[in-house]
């Protein structure tokens, strides 16, 4: 079987929803700058790409893919749009890669999201009512409109996770992506934008805004659960994910074709997969996925080298990495969700393009992708770094 390769990774830097630097960037003009670094990057790629996958959350009604495609010149380049929750840029990466292996040459895939500038949706029984489709039937235990109810808290009770735990994950996410920051770790796939500003003038967004140096665990300990009316309800707004915007993508081709075009080719995709579990078990889903997705590698958690586990809740991070026993030192090295953030369509996507990055920076390795998704949905991927 083919393994495509990825052979240019490149995201915006994540901003803060509502209240950070690109709180007026709409979607497409996040993924433009993204898609066509990814282009202008490589040779000929204009001519080769046959297709760009986006995911996309929040924004309904069109398809931003083939939007961003126009808009970045690639006039002859059709656009699909992807939606799978939180896990829609990782899989529109597994859908590029399974069109190289169907035939294709070359394809743009990742995900882009502004929550900050969503449309507010409103119920088609009740015009009043703000509205969105709901991931699954909302029971007590798994409600479809809190996820840190149905995600964070399930994962923590279910797997047995203590308030300190998930604090002292969160607080290590900072300081990991804080230092990740300092160190330069992003700067080569981050891609810079200009931002009109309020007052008519412009500034470069270049770095990621949400992470938090001033963050402590006497913080974090101090804040209230994000439902105190339930006993021993231990998630917080410190430990949960940001609300963020972002766009990241990579370019996925047929190793011949990206052989003979004298790209680098910077990590191969060994396997993928998504699985569904019950809603209520969502959090613990990740690692499910990650053992379908090692198995149909031949490979064991032993065999890898750097883990990207969202912190969509640090729950969901801890549950995974205990359940599979791994070095917690190899896992989100550089922050992840509590820090970085989570723009939910891009996250994914953010997560290869950072493992492709270090992968490639290392000269080699195994990497793995995961998260989860809201309705009890989880994927993962495996990659190999090429020095």
């Amino acid at each position: 079987m083919i393994n495509p390769v990825i052979v240019a990774a490149q995201r915006t830097a994540i901003g803060t929803s509502f209240k950070g630097t690109i709180v007026n960037v709409e979607p497409a003009d996040l993924a433009v700058p993204v898609i066509s670094g990814l282009v202008d990057g490589v040779a000929g790629g204009r001519e080769l790409i046959d297709d760009v996958i986006l995911a996309e959350s929040l924004h309904g009604g069109g398809v931003i893919a083939r939007y961003a495609a126009l808009e970045a010149g690639l006039t002859d380049v059709p656009g699909l749009a992807v939606n799978r929750h939180c896990a829609g840029g990782l899989s529109a990466i597994i859908t590029a890669a399974g069109a190289i292996r169907s035939g294709e040459r070359a394809v743009i895939a990742g995900g882009v999201q502004s929550s900050s500038t969503a449309p507010e949706l409103r119920d088609r029984h009740d015009p009043d009512r703000p509205w969105l489709f709901e991931s699954h039937r909302p029971t007590p235990d798994a409600p479809a409109d809190d996820m840190s109810v149905t995600v964070g808290w399930n994962a923590a009770r279910l797997g047995d996770i203590s308030r300190l735990a998930q604090d002292e994950w969160a607080l290590r996410s900072h300081a990991r992506a804080v230092q990740a920051i300092q160190n330069g770790r992003f700067t080569a796939e981050i891609v810079p934008i200009e931002v009109s500003r309020a007052d008519g003038t412009t500034t470069t967004f270049q770095v990621d805004e949400h992470p938090r140096s001033s963050t402590s665990i006497e913080k974090l300990t101090a804040l209230r659960p994000l439902h105190a009316e339930i006993p021993g309800f231990s998630v917080t707004a410190g430990n949960s994910s940001g609300i963020n915007d972002a766009a990241a993508a990579v370019l996925v081709a047929e190793p011949a074709v990206a052989q003979a075009q004298g790209w680098t080719a910077m990590s191969r995709i060994l396997a993928a997969t998504s699985i569904a579990v019950p809603p209520v078990r969502t959090g613990l889903a990740v690692a499910a996925a990650i053992s379908k997705a090692l198995d149909r590698a031949g490979l064991t958690p032993a065999d890898v080298d750097l883990w990207e586990i969202n912190e969509a809740f640090a729950s969901v991070a801890i549950a995974a990495t205990r359940a599979l026993s791994l070095d917690e030192q190899r896992v989100n090295p550089f922050g992840s969700g509590c820090s970085l953030g989570h723009p939910v369509a891009a996250t994914g996507a953010r997560m290869v393009t950072t493992l492709t990055h270090e992968l490639h920076r290392r000269g080699g390795g195994i990497g793995v992708a995961a998260m989860c998704a809201g309705g009890g949905m989880a994927a993962a991927m495996v990659l190999e770094g090429i020095g």
